[in-house]
């Protein structure tokens, strides 16, 4: 059995198209825009598991990590 790898917060908000870069993406999680599981969470380094909330501007995004077995 294979663990999932947890996604840091900054990385997750440039991979939804919420931030367009990491620095907008650290201002953005540093100003208390971003709620994780229903709280804001100012630290960008947050590790995110599947099932967590996250919600930027009234938008809410579930994450949903997958894990992927190389087939070499």
């Amino acid at each position: 059995m294979t663990a999932e790898s947890p996604i840091k917060l900054d990385q997750f908000l440039k991979l939804m198209g919420v931030a367009p870069t990491g620095g907008a993406a650290k201002m953005m999680v540093q100003d208390g825009h971003v709620l994780v599981n229903g709280e804001t969470e100012t630290r960008r380094g947050r590790k995110l598991m599947s099932g967590d909330r996250v919600t930027v501007a009234g938008e809410t995004f579930i994450v949903a990590l997958t894990v992927q077995r190389s087939l070499e």
